[in-house]
């Protein structure tokens, strides 16, 4: 029978190419999205696109329900990609800032992760896969919103696979660091929404965020393609025995690395130089 996997946040980056990849295993995707226009878009290139906002959980109920009926009742996996950022110093972050980004990062997440467990306990078995970063492994500058979001989804994850153990259903985390995507573009109207850098004490250390946010640079260095994601969320789904972390490009794997060995001093030094 052909296995079904709900994937979020498809509109581009790390979802769409795993929509893709997977549909070129054999596997029905459907591809969500937030906005109803990018829905309609992978629409009309053949996949099966509920509207689901992380935010919204009557987006989150419609589009599982929309889902079931699709498949009579069963879902084998569920890829949570779904995220944003919001950049900004920590003291400049505004409690509302915090409050919106983890309704979508984590809140989320969880809610419709909630809803799946049922079907997958039914059934037997399943697999879900959460998107981290390796900003849930180290904290970086400007980044606090977005870490704090990933290290909650790292412990939350690793409870539920925990609980989930002899049930069936797999739990794992995959953790990129930089990958091509627009995450950094769809990152601007949340730091002009949130963030008064003229008035931060920061203010002229914010040039350099404004200018990595705002003026196109190239890939970053050790960048990496979305394909690099989809490899091992291909593993994570498809594996007898799947992984319970799978790290994505070099900063990860030298990051989790350096966390295990250095001092806390040393290694904040470290992510400080850069």
């Amino acid at each position: 029978m052909q296995r079904n996997v709900l994937i979020t946040g498809c509109s581009s980056g790390i979802g769409l190419d795993a929509a893709r990849g997977l549909r070129a295993r054999g596997w029905r995707v459907f591809a969500s999205c937030r906005q109803q226009a990018d829905c309609d878009r992978l629409i009309a290139e053949g996949f099966d696109s509920p509207r689901l906002d992380y935010a919204d959980e009557a987006s989150i109920a419609a589009a599982l329900a929309q889902v079931l009926e699709a498949t009579g009742g069963t879902l084998d996996a569920l890829y949570n990609n779904g995220a944003f950022a919001c950049p900004g110093a920590v003291e400049d972050l505004p409690r509302g800032a915090l409050r919106e980004i983890f309704e979508t990062n984590l809140f989320g997440t969880h809610d419709l992760t909630r809803r799946v467990i049922p079907v997958m306990r039914a059934q037997g078995h399943g697999r879900i896969v959460n998107c981290s970063s390796v900003l849930g492994l180290v904290g970086m500058k400007w980044r606090g919103a977005y870490v704090s979001t990933k290290f909650a989804l790292e412990g939350l994850t690793d409870v539920l696979r925990i609980e989930m153990q002899g049930t069936g259903i797999h739990i794992s985390l995959i953790e990129p660091g930089p990958v091509t995507s627009r995450i950094r573009a769809n990152a601007i109207p949340h730091f002009e929404k949130w963030i008064d850098w003229e008035a931060s004490a920061r203010a002229p250390e914010y040039a350099s965020l404004r200018g990595r946010l705002y003026e196109s640079r190239g890939p970053d260095r050790f960048e990496l393609p979305a394909q690099a994601v989809t490899k091992k969320l291909i593993h994570a789904l498809e594996s007898r025995r799947p992984r319970a972390r799978y790290y994505v490009t070099t900063p990860t794997y030298l990051m989790g690395a350096l966390r295990r060995i250095l001092p806390t001093r040393t290694l904040d030094w470290l992510i400080a130089k850069g």
